[in-house]
């Protein structure tokens, strides 16, 4: 159990995806204006990457066991396939949340942050349960970053702003001092 709790809070805030590893940069840039709209790109996410490790598990697991070199084309082909399934059922249940994530939602298809769950949890031979809490773990971790730097955002609209600083100059400098933030729990876990 201690095992399961250290790679999920490795995930989440120790390597956290977006702030430590730097993966899955460009929704965290670009979906983070609204709270609202960065905690449902985030549940986008999660529920990628679940899949994603279920998928990824039983492939090494029990198809691609002796062919390693057909594992990245294979994950590639998972993840497409999950985003699109998530982009057609969001479009359908929720068309102002699809307009809203705009062109953010079929970007998750490229989403290194995806395709890197997919391939550190092949690269450190997680079995079914800790591919799992990995896969927990670095959702939420990215839906953190997400959440974090849109509720920055939406403060500083209120905020007086040197405008040298506004927009892109700004989401920057903000990036840069969560991940400085995130950095300091580099040492925690220590082995």
């Amino acid at each position: 159990m201690g095992d399961l709790l250290f790679i999920f809070v490795s995930a989440l805030v120790i390597n956290n995806f977006t702030l430590a590893l730097f993966l899955g940069l460009c929704p965290f840039m670009g979906v983070s204006a609204r709270v609202a709209t960065a905690v449902r790109l985030g549940m986008a996410n999660i529920f990628i990457m679940l899949i994603t490790a279920l998928c990824a598990w039983f492939l090494n697991t029990y198809i691609l066991e002796n062919m390693p070199y057909l594992r990245l084309i294979s994950f590639i082909v998972i993840i497409a396939s999950l985003v699109q399934i998530t982009e057609v059922t969001i479009k359908k249940i929720s068309p102002k949340l699809f307009r809203e994530l705009g062109i953010f939602l079929p970007l998750i298809t490229t989403n290194c942050a995806i395709l890197g769950l997919a391939i550190f949890q092949t690269n450190r031979g997680y079995d079914f349960a800790q591919g799992m809490v990995f896969a927990l773990g670095a959702g939420l971790g990215v839906t953190l970053a997400l959440v974090l730097m849109a509720s920055i955002r939406e403060r500083l609209q209120f905020s007086s702003v040197p405008s040298l600083a506004k927009g892109v100059g700004m989401v920057m400098i903000l990036a840069g001092s969560l991940s400085l933030a995130f950095m300091g729990f580099a040492g925690l876990f220590s082995a």
